[in-house]
């Protein structure tokens, strides 16, 4: 049995069809929380077209689960790990259709100075070295840095130990710091 999510939908399924309950709460969480989520389902992905799905995939699983969901206090915590695992099953079935070439383009220098037009390039410099990362490093340096939680949060979030994630980051801000892109920016 499907259960229909989209309240619009319901509306239109045909008669003697079981509507599943509305969720006033649910809406008003999604309201008020969606750009830090949006900002972390971004984090996770290359694309914002991307990032939009696997948010809007994550809160249909939120959203079935609503009522099973004891302590509504968690409840980024709960949507941060549908995220992630979504995403986890996302890697896990993509075909690879992206292959390495011999030299990746250069930018034009960056000179040092506070116009918003540099420091956006800078932002997107640094999103495409985040995406070169591996999927595992990339989740925990989005998780510890710009989602500013702990090494012993991301740990609990990802299910791994704190070392592991102390030493993940690590390797990951190596390959940050060697980023032929990022050395502009220095």
């Amino acid at each position: 049995m499907t259960t229909l999510v989209c309240t619009s939908a319901s509306r239109a399924a045909a008669p003697g069809t079981q509507r599943p309950p509305a969720y006033p709460s649910f809406t008003s969480y999604v309201r008020s929380r969606r750009p830090v989520l949006l900002r972390t389902a971004r984090s996770l992905t290359a694309n914002p077209n991307d990032a939009e799905d696997l948010l809007q995939t994550a809160l249909a699983k939120t959203y079935v689960a609503w009522d099973r969901i004891e302590d509504h206090r968690a409840l980024d915590g709960y949507v941060r790990r549908a995220l992630l695992n979504t995403r986890t099953s996302q890697w896990r079935k993509r075909r690879v259709d992206e292959f390495a070439c011999e030299e990746l383009p250069e930018p034009e220098p960056v000179p040092a100075a506070a116009d918003p037009a540099e420091q956006q390039a800078l932002r997107d410099a640094m999103w495409r070295a985040i995406t070169k990362l591996p999927a595992r490093q990339r989740a925990m340096v989005v998780l510890r840095y710009y989602e500013d939680l702990s090494e012993a949060q991301t740990a609990e979030l990802l299910g791994v130990s704190v070392g592991t994630v102390k030493s993940a980051v690590s390797r990951a801000l190596g390959k940050l710091r060697e980023d032929p892109e990022l050395a502009l920016a220095r």
